[in-house]
């Protein structure tokens, strides 16, 4: 019988990962016990993806206000640190931002505005317009900030993060100025020391401060990307991508990850003897249409994965197919052709006009966003994915 249904995405409920736990074991027990229960089949090419966020917890990956200050000391001592882009966010950047400033003693905060790298506004990009602020050239005071746009909450969480950052400084006893500038040369009138706090752009940003003659420069990757005192760490991404664990803690992004994928594979090959590919995902890569933010706050949707999820799709658009190559054609005659098509069709379909308007994103950014957008991020307890058909065609 033809099948009626292609991809199939499936959340499934694992046990509350602790400190210690072994999470390869976990994923392929709970993998296991799920087709048995709901009657799965496995084959060759299905997915297993796992949040970021079980992984790092059975790795213990965690640091504290106190590790952060530390490395802040060690990295500025007691020189003026310019905290430049970080995002705005309760989770993401609340402890961070203090430890920094428990790790220091007078802080320049500079924002970017109207929103944060990842579309959290700090006032609407019309109100620019209108106040005619043009955000490229021009550096704000928080004065004059608040004398063109007043008090903002964020649409979301109904924070002023102008006034909650300042509060999280001056907390730890650290004196705070706050400006507004799109240009990283800005906070060198201010301070030649200086923490890149931005995300995706960070590379562009530490570059551009050096050559403007920084003195110091470091980026959020390169702190705590080695342990302070038996901490937690990631060699590669230091606190991008960490998560507010406690009041004093924070959870980092996994690190060793490549290792627990392909063990995963192998397990259950072992168990199966199916080739089934296996990936950690964090944030979805996908925009919010009503609150304009960009999702991915991590550094990467996915730090480790296996080898048959790298690269990018190579697909034919169907309606394209049936609109022009295949316009005189219904029915069974029009699916055969289509069908023959797909069979046959370049390896290599980039520039090609069937292809126009497939999706030409990596493969493990487009899983990691349907992961993402399946797992959600709150009280569902499907931290593992299963997904099977995703590279099924219209032939098979």
């Amino acid at each position: 019988m033809e099948r009626a249904v292609g991809t199939v995405v499936r959340g499934l409920r694992g046990p509350i990962i602790n400190e210690g736990d072994n999470i390869e074991k976990i994923v392929v027990d709970t993998v296991l016990n799920a087709a048995k229960v709901e009657g799965i089949t496995f084959e060759d090419r299905d997915i297993i993806t796992i949040t970021e966020s079980i992984v790092a917890r059975a790795q213990g990956n965690y640091v504290s206000i106190d590790d952060i200050a530390e490395d802040i000391q060690t990295k500025y001592g007691d020189e003026k640190i310019g905290v430049i882009f970080p995002i705005l966010s309760r989770n993401r950047f609340s402890n961070i931002l203090r430890g920094i400033a428990k790790g220091a003693k007078s802080i320049v905060l500079m924002l970017s505005y109207p929103s944060d790298e990842v579309g959290n506004q700090l006032v609407d990009i019309d109100e620019l317009d209108v106040r005619g602020v043009n955000p490229w050239t021009d550096v704000l005071t928080e004065s004059e900030f608040r004398e063109h746009f007043g008090y903002k909450k964020h649409e979301f969480t109904g924070v002023d993060y102008i006034e909650y950052y300042r509060s999280i400084i001056e907390a730890e006893g650290t004196s705070c100025e706050i400006i507004f500038s799109n240009d990283p040369k800005t906070i060198l009138k201010y301070t030649k020391s200086v923490l890149a706090s931005d995300i995706h752009s960070r590379a562009r940003t530490k570059r551009i401060l050096t050559n403007a003659g920084a003195e110091k420069v470091y980026g959020l990757d390169d702190v705590l990307s080695k342990s302070i005192n038996g901490s937690g760490f990631n060699e590669s991404y230091g606190l991008l991508g960490s998560n507010k664990a406690t009041d004093d803690t924070l959870k980092l992004f996994p690190h060793s990850c490549q290792p627990i994928v392909d063990h995963i594979q192998e397990k259950m090959r072992e168990q199966t003897g199916k080739l089934i590919e296996v990936m950690v995902y964090g944030d979805g890569a996908f925009k919010d249409p009503v609150g304009k933010i960009w999702e991915l706050a991590d550094p990467v949707v996915s730090p480790a994965y296996t080898s048959g999820l790298a690269g990018t799709p190579n697909e034919v658009k169907l309606k394209y197919l049936a609109d022009n190559n295949f316009s005189h054609l219904r029915g069974k005659e029009l699916k055969e052709a289509i069908s023959s098509y797909i069979v046959n069709k370049k390896e290599d379909l980039v520039g090609a006009m069937e292809a126009q308007g497939t999706t030409p994103r990596r493969l493990t950014d487009l899983i990691g966003s349907l992961s993402d957008l399946t797992s959600g991020s709150g009280d569902k307890g499907t931290p593992i994915i299963y997904i099977q058909g995703y590279f099924d065609n219209f032939t098979e």
